[in-house]
């Protein structure tokens, strides 16, 4: 199941910066990852929940001096992607389903909401990283995170917004809160799975549940008007 649209016959405001948000991370993953093979920055710029925890740079076992201060990857690793399949995924749901978040917060309110929900969620990873004591020195970096408030927010607002989705070689419309529902259901379970080795390693999934749920908490407090019935 694979969303590729919604709904935005309601939509009145150019969503400005959810395209400068995709501008972004497109021209970082390019020109400053070099798509992906820049390795010394995602081991620099990279947020690592033992950094985080302990306040300070750790430098060797595959990471490289962080030229910034260390809580400040926070921010940097929310516009690096790992793989060109990780930026397009990303990219696409932040292009569907942001436009109508920034149209019912305006501009600035829709940016500080992304950026909070962005860091809301990596401090979800680097929680379920001490609790764990699992995977303290791997570098974490993406837009998942912020995406997930931006979906949470969307299910709270649009739940019955029609998502049209892919599924083999057919397309469907779809309640946004059965489409988003189903997402964060497997959010939930593969972070249950990864904790018995089950699931693809590499995966933030804490990051994405937080993101999700801080979406959800924090969306009506962002809306500068009232949502249009749907």
């Amino acid at each position: 199941m694979f969303p590729i649209g919604d709904d935005n016959t309601g939509r009145t405001l150019t969503p400005y910066i959810n395209y400068l948000l995709i501008a972004l991370n497109i021209f970082v993953f390019v020109y400053y990852q070099a798509l992906g093979t820049n390795q010394y920055m995602i081991a620099s710029l990279s947020t690592v929940p033992a950094e985080i925890l302990s306040g300070h740079d750790i430098a060797g076992n595959g990471l490289a001096p962080t030229p910034i201060p260390v809580y400040a990857t926070i921010l940097s690793s929310m516009f690096m992607h790992g793989s060109i399949a990780h930026i397009l995924g990303n990219m696409l749901y932040l292009s569907i389903f942001g436009d109508n978040l920034e149209n019912v917060m305006g501009h600035a309110r829709y940016l500080a909401f992304y950026l909070i929900c962005g860091m809301l969620a990596s401090l979800s990873h680097v929680f379920m990283s001490a609790l764990l004591n699992d995977g303290l020195y791997v570098p974490s970096l993406g837009a998942s995170g912020a995406i997930s408030g931006v979906l949470g927010g969307y299910i709270i607002l649009f739940p019955r917004n029609r998502i049209r989705i892919l599924l083999i070689a057919f397309t469907f419309r779809v309640p946004a809160i059965i489409t988003l529902g189903i997402w964060i259901l497997m959010q939930v379970v593969s972070q249950y799975n990864s904790l018995h080795a089950q699931a693809e390693a590499g995966v933030a999934y804490a990051a994405h549940i937080g993101g999700f749920v801080a979406g959800m908490l924090l969306v009506k407090s962002f809306v500068r008007k009232t949502v249009p019935a749907v």
